[in-house]
């Protein structure tokens, strides 16, 4: 029996990137490396979680215009990343994944608020996501870690805190406490 494929999820990084805080406050031009690399990992990271188990995940970068435009496709938390050769930007980029990804029969969703990639790339089966859209669902998601984080921080450690008032006053009474 073949193993099912996952539908494919195609961001494009800077687009949604340039439409959160959270992604360009953490952009840094001051010492003159590559003022993205923070914004990029974040925004991996997000995907990563995003796409748990539902898709497989690509971000699409332009390398255009970067420090160092000659930047290797990694895959890292299971997000691929690639970066546009020179001479061609993300939407070229992004528009070949998805034609790739049609002729398989595949399903894919891009998350872009591009009109242009949007119209490009729209139709059966192709799914569009905005990136206000993503960048809202990573915020929940945030907001859902974080609960948990502080409702795990309040579990009560001891022993003495861990027993029932009734298991509490025995033991009370057995040391001589009351």
């Amino acid at each position: 029996m073949a193993k099912q494929r996952l539908p494919l999820l195609v961001v494009d990084g800077y687009n949604v990137i340039y439409k959160s805080l959270r992604y360009t406050s953490v952009m840094d031009e001051s010492d003159g490396r590559d003022p993205f690399m923070r914004a990029r990992e974040m925004l991996i990271g997000d995907v990563a979680a995003y796409a748990q188990g539902r898709y497989a995940p690509i971000v699409v970068f332009d390398a255009a215009g970067n420090v160092s435009p000659d930047r290797p496709n990694l895959t890292r938390a299971g997000v691929k990343t690639i970066f546009s050769q020179t001479g061609e930007t993300a939407d070229a980029v992004i528009e070949r994944l998805v034609s790739d990804a049609r002729r398989e029969n595949r399903d894919v969703t891009v998350v872009t608020s591009d009109n242009t990639i949007r119209a490009t790339v729209g139709g059966i089966p192709v799914t569009r996501i905005s990136s206000d859209v993503l960048v809202s669902d990573v915020g929940d998601i945030v907001q859902d870690v974080e609960r948990a984080n502080d409702e795990r921080n309040h579990v009560r450690f001891t022993l003495e805190d861990r027993l029932d008032p009734k298991t509490r006053a025995k033991l009370d009474a057995l040391l001589g406490r009351r």
